[in-house]
């Protein structure tokens, strides 16, 4: 239900019930992946200038997001089918930070990332949050990025949810009920170091 919700919240989806987002918010879409045939010529420098073009925005705004988020302007040429996890997961950020957008919404950002590279995402969403005062919702099932960078967490499950600030809701007994197999985890506090 985690992707399904991602997609009602931009209303890619039908639902019942109401999203409200503040007025004039800008949203951004990071997918978890796309399925991009390897002979397709598509490259990512024709997907930034579609979007550039139909939001109006110029080369020089296209060169800032892939300076901002690391893509050498020697991959835009490289068709999208040929672009490394990491590489394809950078210009998907770039696509999603063009408009300037509110609140970026990821979709298991690092599923297809080596774990090498999983922390240099994380890194990268977060300087670009505290940089650009985004909102970033993110689906993920590592809860020590959770308890390093969120702010708020939301559980979904068929049994049931929680909500709350990750050290008041992310203990073990809540993860044993909303999941049912004990899920290994460690997490230090503050007041446990010596």
């Amino acid at each position: 239900g985690k992707t399904v919700f991602l997609k009602a919240l931009l209303d890619a989806v039908p639902y019942h019930g109401s999203i409200r987002f503040a007025p004039h918010t800008r949203l951004g879409y990071v997918p978890q992946k796309i399925d991009a045939d390897r002979h397709l010529p598509l490259t990512f420098h024709n997907l930034l200038a579609a979007k550039a073009s139909i939001d109006r925005l110029s080369q020089r705004q296209i060169d800032e997001v892939l300076n901002e988020v690391g893509v050498p302007k020697t991959l835009l040429n490289t068709p999208v089918g040929h672009l490394s996890g990491g590489q394809f997961q950078k210009a998907l950020i770039a696509f999603a930070l063009l408009g300037k957008p509110d609140v970026i919404i990821f979709d298991e950002p690092t599923a297809s990332i080596d774990e090498p590279r999983e922390e240099q995402m994380y890194e990268l969403m977060h300087r670009l949050q505290d940089k650009f005062g985004i909102t970033i919702i993110v689906v993920s099932h590592d809860l020590s990025f959770v308890y390093r960078y969120a702010t708020k967490v939301l559980c979904l499950n068929r049994r049931g949810l929680c909500f709350g600030a990750p050290r008041e809701v992310l203990d073990p007994d809540m993860l044993d009920r909303l999941y049912g197999a004990h899920k290994y985890y460690h997490h230090m506090h503050p007041h446990d170091e010596s």
